[in-house]
């Protein structure tokens, strides 16, 4: 059976920002749901943290909730702002940093 939903309240308006904290000097991440064919994730980078250049075996759509990011793309750097987004292509190394305190809803469907 695929997992469903977790961490999050169902049947309930909420504002998605508000579902994961800044932690001085962290990269703060709260997983909504994960499986096989798509893995939804909150995160909450204060300024300067950084996850590293990686690849990903799924296309990753990420939207900022709050805050400035820099999401670099094969050596390319994208500035995002709240309510932009941008999708980091599947297999090709991708990083992201806090410009300033950041968050982010990363969606990755494998």
């Amino acid at each position: 059976m695929k997992q469903l939903m977790k961490n999050i309240a169902k049947s309930e308006v909420l504002t998605l920002k508000e579902q994961v904290s800044y932690q001085e000097g962290q990269v703060v991440s709260k997983t909504l749901a994960q499986n096989d064919a798509l893995s939804i994730t909150l995160f909450a980078f204060d300024k300067d943290e950084e996850i590293s250049t990686h690849e990903s075996g799924g296309d990753a759509f990420v939207t900022c909730l709050d805050g400035v990011g820099k999401i670099t793309i094969d050596g390319m750097d994208y500035e995002l702002h709240e309510g932009e987004s941008i999708v980091m292509p599947a297999k090709h190394p991708h990083a992201v940093y806090g410009k300033e305190q950041f968050k982010m809803l990363l969606v990755v469907v494998f």
